[in-house]
């Protein structure tokens, strides 16, 4: 039966097993996490029912015409994510994702917007050369900064270090070419991310929060740390990835560019 399936028909259907939702309960905005907390908040607040599949866990709000999907941990999930969702009518997609903060400045709690990430994870590799940066799409960071500014949030604009390496904390080399990127954050998924939607004309940006500072003495993150970020910055973090994805919206209604144009029903010349 497989061999008779298109892609677009395989990449449906794997979904569908993967998330306990159908395909078609996938609203035309997408909310991309890497915690199941964050679908827990958000069904739990518009009294919704979760989804979950043999890998996903995910809600949909027909109301405000979203759907929120964790896809859990790393550059293979995240790629596999974006194949996936790809094939859908989705519109915009935002990842509310967390990152470790390399300037000692920053302070946990403050948000981070990537322009661009280092593609250090390898996964990306299979959509395109290295020497093609991994660039979030302009529409969706330009609807970021909108609701960071609106609401008077700290917040820090840069690049990201998506790698695949565990312990990095104890490992001196590897924070010594890490730090010669100056990069402003350290994460897992974001370079995958960018680059899978770009191959994919795919409208992703991503509001990161910073959840640790791992330069800092004392700042790993810990089982303690964690729970805290989780109980104080949470919601607020999903409910401005909400609000993020209807500016977006009302930004490709104007036909703001940036978007891509299969993304807002613009037939390509």
């Amino acid at each position: 039966m497989t061999e008779n399936f298109k892609e677009e028909q395989f990449a449906r259907d794997t979904l569908e097993r993967y998330s306990g939702s159908l395909s078609t309960d996938f609203q035309s905005n997408l909310i991309l996490t890497n915690f199941p907390q964050y679908v827990d908040y958000f069904a739990k607040r518009r009294n919704l029912k979760v989804h979950e599949g043999s890998m996903f866990k995910a809600a949909h709000c027909t109301k405000e015409g979203i759907s929120i999907l964790d896809f859990k941990i790393g550059s293979p999930a995240a790629a596999l994510v974006v194949d996936l969702c790809s094939f859908l009518k989705i519109k915009a997609a935002v990842l509310l994702g967390m990152c470790g903060g390399l300037r000692r400045r920053y302070k946990v709690g403050d948000y981070l917007v990537p322009v661009a990430s280092i593609r250090d994870e390898g996964t990306s590799n299979f959509y395109f050369p290295p020497e093609v940066p991994a660039l979030a799409n302009f529409l969706m960071q330009k609807a970021v900064t909108h609701v960071l500014d609106e609401e008077n949030a700290t917040y820090h604009i840069g690049i990201t270090f998506t790698s695949n390496m565990r312990f990095w904390e104890f490992n001196e080399e590897f924070k010594t070419r890490l730090k010669a990127t100056r990069a402003q954050a350290y994460e897992m998924e974001c370079a995958t991310l960018f680059t899978a939607s770009y191959k994919r004309n795919f409208t992703l940006g991503a509001l990161m929060l910073i959840s640790d500072l791992p330069l800092n003495e004392d700042g790993v993150k810990t089982k303690k740390s964690s729970a805290h970020v989780f109980e104080t910055y949470m919601a607020d973090h999903v409910e401005k990835g909400v609000k993020v994805l209807k500016i977006a919206r009302e930004m490709q209604e104007l036909n703001i560019k940036g978007a891509y144009h299969r993304n807002i029903g613009i037939r390509k010349r």
